[in-house]
């Protein structure tokens, strides 16, 4: 079991949703958070005091990281704060659902460029740093649908089954290197996004839920605080938290 305490990790998109979850879980266990946001600075810049107040460290950084850039920029912020880094989570996401027919080139690529583009400028630009650390973790919220497909989303799948095979790939390379790179794989989550759907859409998938209700984000958040204490011999893997939906 590794101790958490006084680790730094980045959560992409962490001001919101399960990058919030995933970000307080992290801080309740005494990493240190830099939380990364694009257009919440209001959530994140909240989220901050939260955990500040609480006796923690967090700081919140704006930058767009399907941009190379700035995920250099973000990296730079964590490391030149708090001195190292020792866990990435890339968490950022977006989604931009239509069907194939009327999916728009701008529609495809924007979705790409931040669920998956961005997983390279962020692991490029973190790497060095993990290297240097004892027990280097790369976490990527992947999702069901990357898994099992999603009617009018083919944009989001591609990314998000891009990003499992980009996880085994990555864990085979650095397993040598003390670092280990996870995917977790979240079902349907009472997230804003979710609820946003047609009631009779969500009575659906409740429905065809094994379980009977949908995930909380507090649940993926545990289950990333998992593989960064616990997940010393976990490598290349998917985590999958949905209720028993995909199997």
């Amino acid at each position: 079991m590794a101790d958490l305490k006084n680790k730094v990790a980045i959560v992409t998109g962490g001001a919101r949703g399960i990058g919030a979850a995933i970000t307080r879980e992290l801080a309740d266990n005494g990493v240190r958070v830099v939380i990364n946001y694009n257009t919440s600075q209001g959530p994140s810049e909240k989220l901050v005091q939260e955990i500040n107040d609480s006796g923690g460290e967090a700081l919140a950084v704006k930058g767009d990281v399907s941009n190379v850039e700035d995920a250099s920029q973000i990296v730079e912020a964590a490391v030149n704060t708090f001195g190292q880094l020792d866990i990435l989570v890339n968490n950022a996401g977006i989604t931009r659902d239509s069907t194939f027919k009327k999916l728009s080139e701008e529609d495809w690529s924007e979705v790409i460029n931040v669920n998956l583009n961005s997983v390279y400028n962020t692991v490029s630009k973190s790497l060095p740093h993990l290297l240097e650390s004892e027990s280097g973790r790369i976490i990527n919220i992947s999702s069901i649908i990357g898994q099992q497909g999603g009617f009018g989303q083919t944009n989001y799948a591609a990314a998000k089954a891009g990003m499992i095979g980009y996880t085994k790939s990555l864990a085979l390379e650095l397993a040598r290197k003390n670092i280990t790179v996870n995917a977790v794989c979240p079902g349907f989550i009472e997230t804003e996004m979710v609820q946003e759907m047609p009631e009779k859409v969500l009575n659906q998938i409740v429905s065809s839920v094994p379980v009977q209700r949908l995930g909380q984000a507090q649940e993926i958040a545990r289950g990333v605080v998992f593989l960064c204490k616990d997940g010393e011999y976990i490598t290349g893997q998917q985590l999958n938290i949905n209720g028993g939906l995909y199997m």
